[in-house]
């Protein structure tokens, strides 16, 4: 409790984020947050497969026609994503609530005509894996040892050892012959699972998008590399690429396009399939940069202004 006791005694507007984004923490931590601003609301989209609560966090106007959703974490390794995504949260808020114009943004007027909804972390069981490994009295104590060979050091997956961002119907059934190609087996990364969104996890994320029509873009938080990842979804999409470009242009991360086993089962690539939108993967951070919590900040730093500028590129 360490952790949680150091955040709740920080007096300072902007909270301390340089911990290790485990559930419990990121709870008390949201928790926080949403008792300090009354604009800002909190919601659970549904639970991981160890029964973790998935939150969503919503500010601007609810009933806006064009929302923009952020997600983090999809990948246990991946749990800076979760730190900059709070840290994000608790900057738009200050902002807002101070009426300050960070980057000439005009955050009253953006925020009446416009909707963020930002997932923190859509994979508390592998983030919790990934940081302390698997405790005796889990459920699934046995099967993640076996999987993982009791090395988490490069844990990915969720708890039942199935990479989330695979597990998406875009060019799936291709994927599971790669699968078998290359030998992959559930455990630390790029099992795809046993069909599209079986996961709780991934299940309640598309269940979500699907029942947000206001929904316009989608940026999914993943690290490392500085790029972000753009496809048209192989329609000659024109509105993705640019949009594509300004996000490349106010990072100054590289525009490129995912290649071989990252080429499949993407949330991003679903999101385009399925409702011809732009959405986009953005590798946070430069290599070797993301396994240090004290790190996070220049991280979040590098892509605050495109965060708070993408909303009005839809």
């Amino acid at each position: 409790m360490k952790q949680i006791n150091n955040i709740i005694n920080r007096e300072r507007p902007l909270l301390d984020m340089a911990f290790l984004p485990d559930h419990n923490t990121v709870c008390e931590v949201i928790r926080i947050l949403d008792s300090r601003y009354s604009f800002l609301s909190v919601t659970g989209i549904g639970e991981s497969v160890l029964s973790k609560k998935i939150h969503m966090m919503t500010i601007g106007n609810p009933k806006a026609e064009k929302s923009i959703l952020y997600v983090g974490a999809h990948h246990g390794a991946e749990w800076m994503t979760t730190l900059i995504l709070l840290r994000f949260v608790n900057e738009l808020c200050e902002y807002y609530k101070a009426s300050k114009q960070p980057f000439g943004i005009n955050l009253v007027s953006m925020l009446n005509t416009r909707c963020l909804r930002i997932v923190p972390c859509l994979n508390p069981d592998g983030v919790d894996l990934r940081l302390y490994g698997v405790e005796r009295d889990c459920i699934l104590y046995e099967r993640l040892l076996k999987m993982s060979g009791g090395d988490f050091s490069n844990w990915k997956a969720n708890a039942r050892g199935v990479d989330l961002n695979h597990n998406y119907d875009a060019g799936f059934l291709r994927y599971k012959e790669l699968e078998r190609e290359n030998d992959i087996q559930p455990g630390p990364t790029r099992y795809s699972g046993d069909y599209p969104l079986s996961e709780p996890e991934t299940h309640a994320l598309a269940s979500y998008i699907r029942y947000d029509s206001s929904l316009q873009m989608i940026l999914t938080l993943h690290t490392e590399g500085e790029e972000i990842y753009c496809s048209d979804g192989g329609r000659d999409n024109k509105r993705v690429v640019r949009i594509g470009k300004k996000l490349a242009a106010l990072s100054g991360y590289r525009l490129t396009e995912p290649e071989g086993l990252a080429s499949y089962g993407g949330l991003t690539d679903w999101y385009i399939k399925e409702f011809s939108r732009p959405a986009f993967t953005i590798e946070c951070g430069k290599s070797g940069t993301t396994q240090n919590e004290k790190n996070y900040f220049n991280v979040y730093a590098s892509i605050r202004e495109m965060l708070l500028w993408a909303p009005l590129l839809i």
